[in-house]
C-alpha cells in the first residue's frame, strides 16, 4: 500500500497526525512533501467528572485490594502478557485483582498464562464494554505496556478517570502519560520497572492520590474545547486555499 499511501497524502488538502510520534513515523516510512499537522485525539472530560453513584467496587474486590485495568482488543501488539506479569508481581507485594476489559486472539493464551500462575481467581476477564468509564471509576492503576500506540486513547480516559497510568514509553504515549506525573513510562517489555513503578504509586496513599490528581488535570489539556478548533483552522485554510484556486 506504500504508493496508495503516498499518493493519498501527498494529493490531500491537508494532512494530520495524532501524535508527532506518527509523524515521525509517516515521514521516516514514506516519501512526504505536504505538510503533517500534530492535532491529538480528544475526549470530552466532563463525561468521567462526576464519580458514579453506583459505582459497585465491592462486586469486583474487598476493601483492602486495589482494583489495576487493562483496556485493549488484546492482540500481540498491545503484550497483555506483559500486563499480567506486572500484576503477578503486584499481587505478590499485595492484595489486588485485575480487570481485563476487551476481546482478541491472544485472549486463550492469556488464561493459560493466569493458570500456570495460580492467579485465576485474581484476574478477571470481562469482554468488550461499551461502559469503559464505570469500570475506570474504581480502578486505582492503568496499565498498557504496548509495543506501539500511534497516541494512548485509552490511557487519556483512564487519566480522565484520574487513575495513573504505567505504559511502554512507545509511539505516542509519552505525549500522553507524563512520566512521573501521571504516571511512569518504560521500555517496551520492562516488566520488572513496570511492576516496580506500579508499587511506588499503589503503596503510598499520599502519592497515589498526588498521580491521581495530576492524571485528571494532564487529561484536560485534551479537553474537546481545546483540541476541535484546531481541526477547524485547518479545515478553513483548506477550504480558502481550494477556494482561491477556483
Amino acid at each position: 500500500y506504500k504508493p496508495a499511501v503516498t499518493f493519498s497524502i501527498n494529493n490531500s488538502d491537508a494532512v494530520t497526525s495524532v501524535s508527532q510520534s506518527l509523524k515521525d513515523d509517516t515521514l521516516r516510512l514514506f516519501d512526504i512533501k505536504k505538510e503533517i499537522h500534530v492535532v491529538p485525539n480528544f475526549i470530552d472530560t466532563k463525561k468521567y467528572d462526576n464519580p458514579y453513584s453506583d459505582c459497585e467496587r465491592e462486586l469486583i474486590a474487598n476493601a483492602d485490594e486495589k482494583i489495576i485495568t487493562h483496556i485493549s482488543n488484546i492482540r500481540k501488539v498491545k503484550r497483555v502478557d506483559n500486563v499480567i506479569e506486572i500484576f503477578d508481581r503486584i499481587q505478590q507485594k499485595m492484595p489486588a485483582k485485575l480487570v481485563i476489559v476487551g476481546e482478541g486472539p491472544e485472549k486463550k493464551s492469556l488464561e493459560k498464562l493466569c493458570q500456570k500462575k495460580g492467579i485465576t481467581e485474581k484476574v478477571l476477564f470481562v469482554g468488550n464494554s461499551h461502559e469503559v468509564d464505570k469500570i475506570l471509576c474504581f480502578s486505582d492503576l492503568f496499565i498498557l505496556p504496548s509495543e506501539h500506540e500511534s497516541f494512548g486513547l485509552v490511557a487519556l480516559e483512564a487519566m480522565a478517570c484520574g487513575v495513573p497510568v504505567i505504559s511502554s514509553n512507545a509511539g505516542g504515549l509519552p505525549e500522553v502519560n507524563i512520566q512521573g506525573q501521571s504516571g511512569y513510562l518504560s521500555e517496551v517489555g520492562d516488566v520488572e520497572e513496570m511492576a516496580k513503578n506500579a508499587l511506588k504509586i499503589l503503596q503510598d496513599p499520599e502519592e497515589h492520590l498526588k498521580f491521581k490528581r495530576k492524571a485528571k488535570l494532564i487529561s484536560k489539556s485534551f479537553e474537546t474545547k481545546a483540541i476541535v478548533p484546531m481541526y477547524e483552522e485547518i479545515y478553513e485554510n483548506a477550504m480558502n486555499k481550494v477556494n482561491s484556486k477556483n
